[in-house]
């Protein structure tokens, strides 16, 4: 469940209200209905995980659950999912408070990070607001200091092309 939260940057009701037949394993994607904002949207099932979700959705639907993750009563709770996360934290060694949206805001800012454009994150985290997106991904000063000048990438080419030409 954590593994799929960051690798889907789903908010923590979109997992609980994860329904078995949203899955299509044939087509590695899922879709998530009626989010927030009554929108629809896809994701991508994460080859990592791939294996592990489909035996996940094999053993629910033996015992046949609508959602893919349960607990005693039905689908699993927001709550029960926070512990899961929080725990998961604890037992990694992270020291500060976790919880399933810092798993969200973290999907965005890695794939920002790699150089996915934006507007493609908009749409993977379901926002109609590019500015809420903007919200979501934290850009670290590590890679702010790897950003060179146009200028500088520019006079590099200058030299590289210099060079080629005393040749």
């Amino acid at each position: 469940m954590v593994s799929l939260i960051y690798a889907c940057g789903f908010r923590v009701s979109e997992l609980t209200n994860l329904k078995i037949n949203d899955i299509d394993f044939n087509e590695k994607k899922g879709y998530l209905r009626k989010a927030k904002g009554k929108k629809d949207r896809v994701f991508n099932i994460p080859e990592f995980l791939y294996e592990q979700l489909k035996e996940q959705a094999e053993n629910q639907r033996k015992d046949n659950q609508e959602f893919l993750f349960t607990g005693p009563k039905g689908k699993i709770s927001i709550r029960n999912i926070e512990k899961i996360v929080r725990k998961a934290a604890q037992r990694a060694g992270i020291n500060k408070e976790v919880h399933p949206h810092t798993l969200r805001h973290s999907f965005a800012t890695h794939l920002l990070e790699d150089g996915l454009d934006i507007r493609y994150i908009q749409e993977l985290l379901g926002h109609s607001d590019l500015n809420t997106t903007q919200i979501y991904t934290h850009i670290s000063s590590e890679q702010l200091k790897k950003i060179k000048s146009p200028l500088d990438t520019l006079m590099e080419k200058k030299e590289e092309f210099d060079k080629l030409e005393n040749l």
